[in-house]
């Protein structure tokens, strides 16, 4: 199924009525500031997307043009792994997120989402399983499989998404974007089809929950009202999903979605468009669409989050680290109550931009740069 401009959308909004008072964060207070230390552990990526640590220790990259990659502790970029899917690599497209199976260990499986070449239809994001079968620092994945496709395919290069979250009960999380142009943009808001969305999925792609989020509603869809969800995270103490949200310009936005929610792209945003001019009618507020937790005036461009949980940092667990790619920084959000109570700008002069961020096995901070193509850890000063 293709997105085709000029067919009318099907489903109208779902909440029209007068405006809801905003109870949105942002600009938070400053919090105590971090003395850190950068290093980096490894270089010469091209455009590296994702990380994520094996169980010894290594780290599986995914870089954008197409590549999955294992890089060793001491630095060492392995061979790119054989049987990857091809990807549309053009824009923002190309191979995004990956993810282990909860019993990866046993299983190899890993998942991976990308922007899918789909000929005459465009393309989409896609999330595909495989058995990754590692030979050394190389490999291919076997068994592959795509377990999900965004519909309606679009031909278009941007806002793909994507992130990949596995629950502890192995179904899966995956944020999917709206592709940016005014004649999808709009399909955020209809609930029959995956754009703009928020989807959860078995992991063989069958619809995860035992009913559909709303009457009507495509069964795959969580929420519905995103724009272009890079950050993704499961709070495992209480089983809440948070998500990172790009803006237009300004607008970047802390959510966590609720099942059956409406997030509001694009009929309320505190962005505007990147040529200037309201979004819309220019409103902020509507009773029935959810509001942010927090949002950013102007844009960080929102990368990538992290609930940080480790030792290395006593004063940061609970805490949210977020990626930005405009600023390249890294920004600490002090949560108490589920609200946003400080923030702390960190890593300001990593001068590349800040694509994803993971918490490794020592609990440091692995930082992820986007146009240098490092790794960098980022700890207290002398440690």
């Amino acid at each position: 199924m293709s997105f085709r401009t000029g067919i009318a959308v099907s489903a109208p909004l779902l909440f029209l009525t007068a405006d809801a008072a905003s109870s949105a964060q942002t600009n938070a207070p400053d919090a105590p500031r971090t003395a850190v230390t950068l290093t980096t552990v490894a270089k010469g990526l091209e455009n590296p997307w994702a990380l994520e640590f094996l169980p010894d220790g290594r780290m599986l990259v995914t870089e954008k043009a197409g590549r999955l990659r294992i890089v060793d502790k001491d630095g060492t970029l392995g061979a790119p792994i054989k049987g990857v899917p091809d990807v549309a690599s053009r824009g923002q497209g190309g191979l995004l997120d990956v993810a282990l199976a909860n019993d990866f260990a046993e299983s190899g499986r890993i998942f991976l989402s990308f922007s899918e070449p789909r000929g005459d239809e465009g393309n989409g994001t896609s999330v595909a399983s495989g058995k990754l079968v590692a030979s050394g620092a190389s490999g291919a994945l076997e068994d592959v499989k795509v377990i999900f496709r965004q519909q309606p395919s679009y031909n278009g290069d941007k806002h793909f998404g994507s992130r990949i979250v596995v629950m502890p009960d192995d179904k899966l999380f995956v944020t999917v974007g709206e592709r940016s142009d005014r004649q999808t943009r709009v399909e955020s808001q209809n609930p029959k089809n995956h754009l703009g969305k928020v989807i959860y999925i078995t992991t063989d792609g069958a619809p995860a929950a035992e009913k559909p989020a709303q009457e009507g509603w495509d069964p795959l869809i969580w929420s519905i009202g995103h724009r272009n969800v890079q950050g993704a995270v499961l709070d495992a103490a209480t089983g809440k999903l948070w998500t990172l949200e790009h803006g237009p310009q300004g607008g970047d936005e802390l959510n966590q979605p609720i099942s059956g929610k409406n997030y509001g792209w694009p009929v309320i945003t505190y962005g505007i468009e990147y040529a200037g001019g309201a979004v819309g009618e220019g409103i902020t507020a509507k009773e029935g669409l959810e509001q942010p937790v927090y949002y950013w005036k102007p844009s960080i461009a929102t990368s990538s989050l992290l609930l940080y949980t480790g030792d290395l940092f006593p004063a940061w667990k609970g805490n949210f680290l977020v990626g930005a790619l405009k600023y390249m920084q890294v920004q600490r959000l002090v949560m108490k109550g589920g609200e946003v109570v400080q923030h702390e700008v960190l890593a300001e002069d990593i001068g590349e931009r800040v694509r994803d961020l993971k918490q490794g096995q020592d609990g440091a901070v692995y930082i992820v740069t986007d146009d240098g193509g490092r790794i960098v850890r980022m700890a207290p000063e002398g440690k």
